[in-house]
């Protein structure tokens, strides 16, 4: 009697064929985190942030702390920009702090002045957190970094400007001032511009990538360049992204495509992945260890299964993709460490509501989290029926999920039949297969729904006996 056991339990792999992969390697996996490593445990949940302030979408969210310790949030959503003092205060719109209706607000910090803008109306600078002020001759711009002790903008057309030396105010190009600017060539208008390992990134809406190190500007265009301006983010100096083509990875040098393992949930024949006009705004922040990019509702060809208000979440300390789904579903992220030292994640949606994310929640604000887990099993001969005998999973005791199984010769999603096993309360369970239990394949889902408790799914072993052709 064959026995296969699934008990190092790694990410999604939706694009090596199903037979060459580790069996019980996972087709399937919404709303949970690899912890314990090889394991599968539900997802924190979230809770409110602020109020709504004046109810629109929030399009932008970022924090600065002064060098003097003190702390601001900021949001842009409506015509306004506002801010949290501490990230405790409530919303409070911030003088002179109206912006264009709907934009993106973008940032940088020199010495201890934030820098802003929308891209359309005039760029401010504020030394006090709380109220900005016209930069005076500085350049209309949304895309902003910090480079060399000079603030870089990202013009509305093709033009890269920077300030002077030691001064994000001073835009003059004369006199002791040494304010100037360079044309990123190509075709497109500048659509970010990014401090990656210490030069400057100008991406082009065209998909072009150019290298700035002060001197020189250097072509390192690909196809890979960012779709969305606000799907960069940084950690420990490697940037991630993403292009039409996937996620990508970016340490200085080229751009490298590593999202193959969910390349069906990017784009797929069945056209059920990410929709076009996401490509262009997809919201994205490193936290700790995990990228998140939040891409609508996404479904792959291999399952035909869809993700709603999905967000592709890497682990680059571990090397895998797994998906989560918000019952809120984020326009705009921000990861910031609060006055304790800890590091915080919130986003904001669509309703002008702000969340904060982790901590001891189990709910989505009240909402339960549906996590799922599936598998599928061949038992190392795909080619044989079997007949299925035992099922013993591995869980923490109390939880509340539900095991479900279907056999099926094909991987088509109608072929597969669910039949509950049973719940896991005890943690340690064994089932016996229903009489019937025979096929090829062997696909086991995990599902917990609860509001109540988080449960943590260590693994499954399968007992079968081969029934010969």
């Amino acid at each position: 009697m064959p026995t296969v056991r699934a008990t190092n339990i790694g990410g999604l792999n939706l694009y090596i064929n199903p037979l060459l992969v580790e069996e019980g390697s996972l087709i399937r996996s919404v709303n949970v985190d690899s912890y314990p490593y090889g394991a599968k445990t539900k997802r924190v949940g979230y809770a409110t942030f602020q109020g709504t302030a004046d109810g629109s979408a929030v399009t932008s969210l970022f924090s600065w702390t002064k060098n003097d310790g003190s702390l601001f949030v900021y949001r842009a959503s409506g015509s306004k920009l506002y801010h949290s003092v501490g990230g405790t205060g409530a919303w409070t719109t911030s003088g002179n702090g109206t912006i264009t209706a709907g934009n993106h607000v973008g940032y940088a910090v020199l010495g201890d002045t934030l820098i802003v803008g929308d891209g359309s109306g005039s760029t401010r600078h504020s030394t006090n957190g709380t109220s900005f002020t016209d930069t005076t001759l500085a350049p209309i711009g949304e895309h902003f970094a910090q480079f060399q002790n000079r603030i870089y903008i990202g013009g509305t057309a093709s033009t890269m400007f920077y300030s002077t030396t030691g001064d994000a105010t001073n835009w003059n190009t004369s006199g002791t001032s040494d304010s100037s600017s360079l044309t990123i060539p190509g075709e497109g208008k500048i659509s970010g511009v990014n401090n990656i390992n210490d030069r400057i990134i100008a991406n082009k809406t065209s998909g072009k990538m150019f290298r700035w190190d002060g001197y020189s500007l250097v072509d390192v265009s690909t196809n890979l360049g960012p779709s969305s301006p606000y799907s960069v983010s940084q950690a420990e100096g490697y940037n991630l992204w993403l292009s039409r083509l996937g996620i990508i990875g970016y340490g200085g040098a080229k751009p490298q495509l590593f999202s193959n393992p969910i390349q069906s949930q990017i784009y797929n024949d069945s056209g059920n992945g990410i929709v076009g006009t996401v490509f262009d705004t997809a919201p994205a922040v490193t936290h700790r260890y995990d990228y998140m990019v939040a891409v609508g509702t996404v479904t792959d060809d291999f399952t035909s299964e869809a993700v709603n208000n999905a967000i592709i979440k890497y682990d680059f300390q571990k090397n895998e993709f797994l998906n989560y789904e918000f019952a809120n579903f984020p326009k705009a992220f921000c990861s910031y460490k609060d006055a304790a030292g800890v590091q915080r994640l919130i986003f904001g949606d669509s309703s002008g509501q702000c969340y904060t994310f982790g901590g001891t929640a189990v709910t989505d604000n009240g909402s339960a989290i549906e996590c799922s887990v599936e598998h599928v099993f061949h038992l190392n001969v795909p080619e044989l029926d079997k007949k299925f005998k035992w099922y013993t999973g591995f869980f923490n005791p109390g939880c509340e999920a539900q095991v479900s199984i279907a056999i099926s010769n094909t991987y088509t999603k109608a072929s597969k039949k669910w039949s509950d096993l049973g719940d896991v309360v005890d943690g340690v369970v064994e089932y016996r297969f229903p009489e019937g239990s025979r096929g090829k394949l062997l696909f086991v889902r995990i599902k917990e729904y609860s509001t109540t408790s988080r449960f943590v799914y260590y693994g499954s072993v399968i007992d079968a006996d081969l029934i010969p052709k």
